[in-house]
């Protein structure tokens, strides 16, 4: 066997023996594909990575102050964990059909086309997935700076040095400069774990997953079997005023921060290419790993309220280390330091891990991006893009926006996970006859009720953002700059278009 030619995108191998023909026989080989190594241990791990977050930590003394009600507060998780699921569900029946890499940009495709697609992909680069791994990744570097002094330019270095965009605000790239440095060592050494094995990356998930599991039974035990708290707590009255609209609008802004605490479930569809047995594991990991989720947000809040009343619940500035040292003391907050630090490290690799592979998908659509598109022949990952998504973090992480990215990242994934249940729909009626080995449970009652809910939370996030503006609580309504954002990708789809390679 002798090679004759070699280039993009294939080698031609001819076989020295001649055929009857007395003519030499070409043979292609393809280039190097991400293989199939994620178990469902591993799937599993990344759901509830990916979810369990600092989220859990962050929102409830918010929630309580907005529902002043601790069954309002311990509902809201409840509804908020069950319509996830109901979404996850609804995605699991296209995730099993098209078991590829790239998750929901692979199933727009095939829904709606590539021009919706490929929105999704620039959407998903821009606004909801880096921000989303910039802003977690901080976290685990502010709660750094509690045991490690961190260092910090003077307040006439960090201010001198800004960039005012009208509309958005000002930014300081060298504001808590110690804090953004660590931070980017954090998504360099993930990205380059990630980079040169997904066994490595997909090791690591499940090695901090573990300890998450275990932090997690050993602090809503610790607090409910302590003694210390009041299960009279949980009666208090709710407040006259939630009436009307304005419950409503109260509710559904709870409902948001319980939302960005259960976002990060749809990571398992970016990875469907590399999933040992898809039909199986996905729908299985989805499943397992939120209803995980949500039993351990409710008997998280449970906890808290268990030795916070609901007035010095929603008026803790860090609730987790509030519970803590009633129980434990001083030591209390050191502890959940510990562990906050310990589940965004988890959370910041599976969200590296995943993301970067649907950058990956869209990028392989147009031959200008193609090289984003690529897979490493020798570890057999998307490193480009990877890479590229490092990069990007790496700057929203010295643009400091993190509070607008988040406002902004909740809201346009909402529009496409509402999308993504429709698309269940569609597919439905287009392709009758393709094989489905799992079908979404109660359709069609499931995913309609999830995209009533969703278009229903947009609609009202929406409302709440331009109410805000008016009365000047808000300098951007983080909302439509997100819509903004995402339609910047009209015309660079037109600008790649008919250029696939």
């Amino acid at each position: 066997m002798r090679v004759l030619f070699c280039g993009y995108p294939i080698c031609l191998i001819f076989n020295t023996h001649k055929s009857s023909s007395n003519r030499l026989i070409p043979i292609s080989i393809p280039e190097p594909i991400l293989k199939r190594t994620l178990s469902l241990r591993t799937t599993i791990a990344i759901v509830i990575g990916g979810v369990i977050g600092s989220g859990i930590f962050m929102k409830p003394a918010l929630m309580a102050a907005q529902l002043q009600s601790p069954l309002l507060l311990l509902s809201v998780w409840m509804v908020a964990g069950i319509v996830t699921l109901f979404g996850a569900l609804s995605n699991a029946e296209v995730a099993v059909m098209f078991p590829e890499t790239g998750g929901q940009f692979v199933f727009f495709q095939k829904m709606y086309g590539p021009r919706f697609a490929f929105l999704y992909g620039w959407a998903a680069f821009a606004v909801f997935n880096t921000a989303g791994n910039a802003s977690i990744a901080y976290v685990f570097s502010q709660y750094a700076n509690y045991f490690i002094h961190l260092p910090r330019l003077s307040l006439a270095t960090e201010q001198a040095y800004h960039l005012h965009i009208p509309g958005v605000g000002t930014i300081f790239p060298l504001e808590q400069i110690g804090v953004k440095l660590l931070t980017v060592f954090i998504i360099v050494v993930l990205t380059l774990i990630n980079y040169f094995s997904v066994g490595y990356g997909s090791m690591v998930q499940r090695f901090l997953t573990a300890l998450k599991a275990v932090a997690i039974v050993l602090l809503i035990g610790g607090i409910l079997f302590s003694g210390k708290g009041s299960w009279e707590h949980l009666v208090t009255a709710t407040p006259q005023h939630l009436q009307g609209l304005n419950f409503i609008g109260m509710y559904m802004a709870a409902v948001a921060g319980a939302f960005w605490a259960y976002d990060g479930w749809n990571n398992i569809t970016f990875v469907a290419g590399e999933i040992k047995e898809p039909q199986r594991n996905i729908p299985r990991s989805l499943f397992t790993g939120l209803f995980f989720c949500i039993i351990v947000y409710v008997l998280l809040n449970l906890a808290f309220v268990y030795v916070l009343p609901i007035q010095q619940l929603a008026n803790s500035s860090f609730v987790a280390s509030d519970a803590a040292s009633v129980v434990w003391g001083m030591k209390g907050g050191s502890l959940i330091a510990l562990l906050v630090m310990l589940f965004v490290l988890g959370t910041t690799n599976a969200n590296v891990l995943a993301t970067a592979r649907v950058t990956f998908a869209t990028a392989a659509s147009s031959k200008k991006t193609n090289w984003v598109g690529k897979i490493q022949s020798r570890y057999h990952t998307p490193g480009n893009a990877l890479l590229l998504n490092a990069c990007w973090t790496i700057i929203l992480i010295f643009s400091g926006s993190f509070d607008m990215l988040t406002d902004m990242l909740i809201f346009v994934s909402w529009f496409f996970y509402g999308m993504s249940a429709l698309g269940v729909f569609i597919l439905r009626y287009k392709m009758k006859d393709f094989p489905r080995t799992y079908k979404v449970w109660g359709y069609p009652f499931v995913p309609f009720l999830f995209v009533v809910f969703a278009f229903f939370f947009l609609a009202s996030t929406l409302y709440t953002d331009i109410i805000n503006y008016r009365n000047g609580h808000t300098q951007v309504i983080n909302s439509l700059l997100g819509i903004l954002i995402t339609c910047v990708g009209i015309p660079l789809y037109y600008f790649f278009k008919n250029r696939k390679p």
